[in-house]
């Protein structure tokens, strides 16, 4: 249950990539518009490596980068105050990624049997999978750690220009206002020396090839051949080769906006049409899905609802599933310029780039940060062996008296030594090279606590913790309690939900892969609070999956937290997983003569089912509150009987409808 399809090394190592900016002239991105994809789009798909890349430490010795993957981003500029929240699109997001992700019909189950029961479970949960991967994929830019700090951007121009070269001396003057103007927060920059790669797109459908080639002779002159690209693409005309199946690959990583809607209007359209009943975030009525109070708390007066209005909706809703529209659907929507050999290009594109530009330089700015710290201190060729003695101690010249406070501590300049250990611990970290970067994480943290600068000790304790997991061979436990110390701090210090939710995200995964599921359950219940129902709901529920994966499932345990992930779902507007998770728990208390959870329950699902126009599945949950020996009060009995004979009748509206509308 709750299996992932990747490995829990495959998942860390994706949630820390080396990020590259993406600057393009219009007519650069015109060119991949005709796929109707902007030009970082275009590479996402190929962003992870086939072959093996190597680097050599300041030792010499030649480290292996397997399976590395890339990202790339436009460049957004932000000039306002650097916040370390998510924005409001970010959350919105995140909301709907969760809400268009649903259980297929017919998907796989996990026959469970623990002595008097039989539970059949989802196998996966992609819906969180999908949150997870597109709420680290949001993380905001800070200053306490480089991460996702851009080390690399991509020039990009036509070939079709009048003087390409003018187009790249632009770009270059524009990343370089960008980056050290002071003018934006965002984006940030990993080093002041960014590596700048210079791109030649070419149309194959419309411009000279003999022209491109010329100009990227003079580009090899100009930049050098490692500093540089000519990309050739949209080989394909239209006219021919419509018969020839061409793969998607962007598909995946592309948001739906028309699946987006459908689910949406099944989620919330419909319901709000019933005498506004259901809607997201509405509460207060009868039949809505917001559970703030007790569901066995119910009105007496029931209204009769606009079963009209039901019936047109649901009309409509039918029609909308059966149509799909082909601007926004179906296959060759992306790429429809591309031919296979195109993809082999821009694979081959992106693998250069890397050998030859990226890692060559992350390789030089290790070997840089190593010789300023050793010349600092006068010691060592190599922080392998770095300990307190050379780079903790004493308070470091270079930070002034009345240096800034926050509620987490001090905050460094640039040019402190500590912030340079951290920035080389980051760049080995992101070229796999663990064991280097375990030393400098381990050696900052020292620093950092000594200094008391808390939020940059989380963010070393978490990595620290990362990185000692995923050496090779296991030379070293996994420190667990540093990743607990950095949530605490995270959370109760710097008051900053989203780091300590990255932390708890990683640290429950690697506790799972070891089979310590009870120490993973309670780390994520941990993270439950009230400004988040949605991430609340998820982590409850991936609790709830952690107790029936013990050695010795704790099946009551499994079922109350599928309640309370129930719950914070439909308070989150994601009725359908409120509805699945109630379904779940009822295997549990189901026949076991606990008739109170049993009502709570069954009037939870009808109450949802409702909501979701499924008037079939939410009678049988009423019916099964009336046909047993109720300890209900004599009111409450009459309150559900008056709902179940409203919902009856709207089954029955809507039974007629369908036979008219077919």
């Amino acid at each position: 249950m709750a299996h992932s399809v990747r490995s829990v090394q495959e998942f860390v190592q994706d949630s820390f990539v080396p990020m590259v900016a993406v600057l393009c002239s219009e007519e650069a991105e015109r060119v991949t518009a005709k796929n109707k994809l902007s030009f970082c789009e275009l590479l996402r798909p190929f962003c992870r490596l086939t072959s093996e890349g190597h680097i050599r430490d300041p030792n010499n010795q030649v480290q292996v980068v397997k399976n590395l993957r890339i990202g790339v981003n436009s460049i957004e500029t932000d000039p306002s105050t650097a916040s370390m929240a998510l924005r409001p699109g970010q959350l919105r997001l995140l909301d709907e990624v969760v809400l268009t992700c649903q259980p297929q019909e017919g998907a796989p189950t996990t026959s469970i049997k623990n002595g008097e029961y039989e539970l059949n479970l989802n196998v996966n949960t992609p819906w969180f999978e999908v949150y997870r991967r597109k709420f680290l994929q949001s993380m905001p830019s800070s200053d306490h750690e480089f991460l996702n700090h851009y080390l690399a951007c991509l020039l990009v121009v036509s070939s079709t220009e009048a003087v390409p070269v003018e187009q790249f001396l632009k770009l270059s003057q524009e990343q370089h206002r960008i980056q050290h103007s002071g003018e934006y927060t965002n984006p940030k920059w990993f080093i002041p020396n960014t590596l700048k790669y210079y791109v030649l797109l070419h149309d194959l459908s419309q411009g000279e090839e003999q022209r491109a080639d010329a100009v990227y002779e003079d580009m090899k002159q100009r930049y050098g051949p490692q500093g540089c690209y000519l990309l050739k693409i949209n080989s394909r005309t239209i006219s021919a080769g419509v018969d020839e199946q061409i793969p998607d690959p962007w598909s995946q990583y592309l948001h739906k906006n028309n699946c987006q809607q459908q689910v949406s209007q099944l989620d919330g359209s419909p319901a709000s049409n019933i005498s506004n009943r259901g809607d997201r975030g509405s509460g207060g009525n009868v039949m809505s899905g917001n559970l703030e109070n007790h569901p066995l708390q119910l009105d007496a007066s029931i209204s009769p609802g606009n079963l009209e209005t039901l019936m047109t909706v649901n009309t409509e809703l039918k029609k909308s599933n059966r149509e799909v529209d082909p601007q926004t659907g179906g296959a060759g929507s992306h790429g429809a310029w591309l031919t296979l050999s195109d993809h082999d290009h821009i694979r081959q594109f992106i693998q250069e780039f890397t050998f030859r530009g990226l890692l060559p330089h992350i390789e030089k700015n290790i070997r840089q940060l190593n010789d300023q710290l050793v010349s600092r201190k006068g010691l060592s060729r190599s922080l392998l062996t770095a300990t307190k003695k050379w780079f903790g101690g004493g308070k470091v010249p270079e930070k002034a008296v009345a240096e800034p406070k926050s509620s987490c501590g001090l905050l460094y300049p640039p040019e402190a030594p500590e912030l340079q250990i951290r920035k080389m611990a980051d760049l080995c970290f992101l070229v796999q090279h663990y064991e280097l970067a375990y030393s400098c994480y381990h050696t900052a943290k020292k620093d950092f606590l000594s200094d008391q600068a808390m939020l940059y000790a989380a963010g070393a304790l978490e990595m620290a913790a990362v990185s000692a997991f995923l050496q090779a061979g296991a030379p070293r436990p996994y420190p667990a309690h540093y990743m607990d110390t950095a949530i605490q701090i995270y959370r109760d210090l710097c008051k900053n939900m989203v780091l300590a939710e990255r932390c708890a995200l990683l640290s429950a995964e690697i506790l799972k892969s070891q089979g310590k599921y009870s120490e993973a359950a309670t780390l994520l219940i941990k993270m439950t609070s009230e400004d988040s129902d949605l991430r609340s709901a998820l982590l409850l529920e991936q609790a709830a999956y952690c107790f029936i994966n013990m050695r010795n499932p704790m099946v009551r345990k499994f079922a109350f937290h599928m309640i309370l992930a129930g719950h914070r779902f439909s308070k989150a507007g994601q009725r359908r997983h409120a509805l699945r998770c109630y379904c779940q728990a009822m295997q549990v208390y189901k026949d076991r003569g606990w008739s109170l959870a049993e009502d709570h329950i069954n009037f939870t699902i009808g109450r949802q089912s409702f909501t979701l126009c499924q008037p079939e599945n939410a009678v049988t949950a009423f019916r099964q509150i009336l046909i047993n020996d109720s300890r209900q009060i004599a009111a409450q009995q009459g309150a559900f009987l008056r709902e179940y004979l409203y919902v009856y009748k709207v089954m029955t509206y809507y039974e007629k409808s369908t036979f008219a509308v077919f």
